[in-house]
């Protein structure tokens, strides 16, 4: 445990970063396992999962939990399985 005061400080504010950042990250990992089920299944239910997952991608960017390349190397490879889809 730290004891400067200032080090205190900013092991709360890593914390709570964290589980900030651990909420978002077990959303964007449950909307694409969602949408690599859907894949498996209808057209349409494919399409407004990956739609989802994409959405989620894009937060987790705009917040600093994902890199963009990161994303965006998911987004392709989702955008990929659905075109193949049909």
């Amino acid at each position: 445990m730290a004891n400067i005061k200032s080090a205190i400080k900013q092991a709360r504010q890593s914390e709570r970063r964290r589980q900030r950042n651990r909420t978002v990250r077990s959303t964007v990992r449950s909307s694409t396992k969602l949408a690599r089920t859907a894949l498996g299944e209808t057209a349409a239910t494919a399409r407004a999962a990956v739609r989802e997952a994409i959405r989620e991608l894009d937060k987790a960017v705009t917040k600093g939990v994902l890199h963009r390349n990161t994303a965006a190397r998911k987004k392709s490879a989702l955008a990929r399985r659905l075109a193949a889809l049909g």
